[in-house]
């Protein structure tokens, strides 16, 4: 895309954040493509496009400790329409490069009333990533805003990475070199390439919904989570897990060393002052 922004994945079921990865969608039986995407520009007129965050969870001390922002349209007659149907449509109607400066702007705006402890995760497009000028664009469009480089987290998927390795690898560096922290998102979803950990500039590994499946009843899965835990450390990235939805699991996870988590088990995405709200709570720091 020729311009700066990020896109954020919307959360489609168990407590992880949908990527963009997969077949392309955003097709609904009777709606004609066309229907749909003019409606998609009026409803970014409006501002009808909403941002929810998925609280993150310190494994450490259980308290709050950021949030992944997720897109959602609320279609007048279709009712909720997620990240992947969202950015399909616009695929289809060269609306990403809007919809993604949309969506971060909200984002952006939302999390100015947080504290400056809590961070902001935000995911970013092959489109984004495959623009030469991202990194720049992207630095300047953050610098306008009230939150610092330190406190967002820029979340890639392998598919990104598939397409130009090379220059995903430089556009993270750059955008690590002027204070942003990075992640590879949905890690087990796809094909694990320890390359892209070896060569890319990363902070941390968010683990896929997959990964936790089975912990801890399943020895195979705890043998695999160990050993990718294992790795994590040894490379010195965090490690965050998706998809907690039992008190099983996130013990298991805390147990192995994990860093963070998220999921249904304790948060559901809502809205930027739920989440200020949660943080400020005891629950919120930790304590029940």
């Amino acid at each position: 895309m020729n311009n700066a922004g990020s896109s954020v994945a919307g959360k489609q079921s168990s407590g992880r954040a949908s990527s963009l990865r997969g077949p392309v969608r955003g097709n609904f039986p009777g709606v004609k493509s066309s229907a749909l995407e003019t409606d998609l520009l009026r409803a970014l007129d409006r501002r009808e496009i909403e941002v929810l965050f998925q609280p993150q969870f310190s494994c450490e001390s259980g308290a709050v400790v950021g949030a992944e922002a997720l897109a959602r349209w609320q279609h007048p007659s279709l009712g909720e329409i997620g990240a992947r149907d969202l950015f399909a449509i616009a695929e289809r109607a060269a609306l990403v490069a809007p919809l993604s400066r949309h969506v971060v702007a909200r984002a952006l705006e939302d999390a100015a009333a947080w504290p400056q402890e809590l961070t902001l995760s935000l995911n970013i497009t092959p489109e984004e990533l495959g623009d030469p000028r991202f990194a720049a664009d992207f630095a300047e469009l953050i610098s306008k805003s009230n939150i610092a480089p330190e406190r967002l987290m820029l979340e890639i998927t392998e598919d990104l990475l598939l397409r130009n390795l090379e220059q995903a690898a430089g556009a993270l560096s750059a955008l690590r070199g002027l204070g942003f922290r990075t992640a590879l998102d949905d890690f087990g979803a796809g094909f694990c390439n320890f390359r892209y950990l070896r060569e890319l500039p990363l902070d941390a590994i968010k683990l896929d919904k997959i990964m936790v499946d089975g912990v801890p009843g399943d020895g195979k899965a705890l043998a695999v989570l160990r050993a990718i835990m294992a790795l994590g450390k040894a490379l010195d990235l965090d490690i965050y897990a998706e998809g907690i939805e039992s008190d099983l699991q996130r013990a298991a996870i805390i147990s192995e060393g994990c860093d963070y988590w998220q999921g249904f088990l304790r948060a559901q995405p809502m809205k930027s002052e739920e989440v200020l709200a949660l943080s400020r709570t005891a629950r919120g720091r930790g304590h029940g």
